[in-house]
């Protein structure tokens, strides 16, 4: 492991803690930009002990913001999705999951931004059951495969207009529940190793302290501004996952 890789594995954990910390379009940069060094697949099981220590931390600067209902859903739903991604991953053809994905998030978004009327964040919206239960399942399996489950995850929670810190708090909690109950089937499937594990304690320390940053960061930014950035952050991240689904299509054709 030269030079380059630290740079970069660094860099990786400090998007992982700014994310978990409250800003989600840093978190989706970690695995792509740990990917210039190294497989995806490796990327991503490298820096899921990252991001679990990090939910310590997030869970803890958000620990009383969060709403209930949401979470019994994403419990559920991405217990699913974390089952199937599991049982299929070895029949996953994973540029077609990260296009439609792209494009489902890409869609949402532009609506959302095109909408010229939008209901204020404390105009109460029903939360429908069974659409929480489809995106929060897709949510666990997109997550499981690459730790990219922010855009359906944004797509069932940004239209119930949550107060900001109870949306950042109801994501961190339920994002901490999936990452956990990841750990052990990637330990089945190999993809935590030894060798892996020491690499990740020391990713540790960056993350961590990104966090803190981020949750400072939340804090100052008003609440209709964070939305905005959250609803374009959903945009780009999309547009990057329907690019890089077909660059990586192309390319194995």
């Amino acid at each position: 492991m030269d030079l380059t890789f630290w740079v970069f594995a660094t860099l990786a954990a400090i998007f992982v803690g700014l994310g978990k910390g409250g800003l989600p379009v840093m978190a989706t940069l970690a695995v792509p930009s740990l990917s210039l060094v190294m497989s995806p697949i490796a990327a991503a099981g490298l820096l899921l002990p990252v991001y679990i220590v990090s939910d310590v931390f997030a869970l803890f600067a958000y620990r009383r913001d969060y709403n209930s209902k949401v979470l019994k859903i994403a419990f559920v739903g991405m217990t699913l999705g974390v089952i199937i991604g599991a049982v299929t991953a070895h029949m996953i053809i994973e540029w077609v999951i990260t296009f439609l994905i792209g494009c489902m998030g890409a869609i949402f978004a532009l609506r959302m931004l095109l909408q010229k009327q939008s209901s204020s964040p404390d105009e109460r919206v029903d939360i429908k059951i069974s659409q929480g239960i489809f995106w929060t399942t897709i949510a666990g399996f997109t997550s499981f495969i690459s730790h990219n489950g922010g855009p359906p995850w944004q797509i069932f929670t940004l239209r119930l207009n949550l107060p900001k810190s109870v949306f950042v708090g109801t994501s961190v909690i339920a994002f901490s529940y999936v990452n956990f109950i990841k750990l052990f089937p990637y330990v089945w499937l190999g993809q935590i190793d030894y060798e892996s594990t020491y690499v990740s304690l020391y990713l540790m320390l960056p993350a961590s302290l990104a966090v803190f940053i981020g949750v400072k960061a939340v804090k100052v930014i008003p609440e209709t501004l964070f939305y905005n950035f959250v609803t374009w952050a959903l945009l780009l991240i999309s547009v990057k996952l329907m690019f890089d689904g077909v660059h990586i299509g192309f390319w194995l054709a």
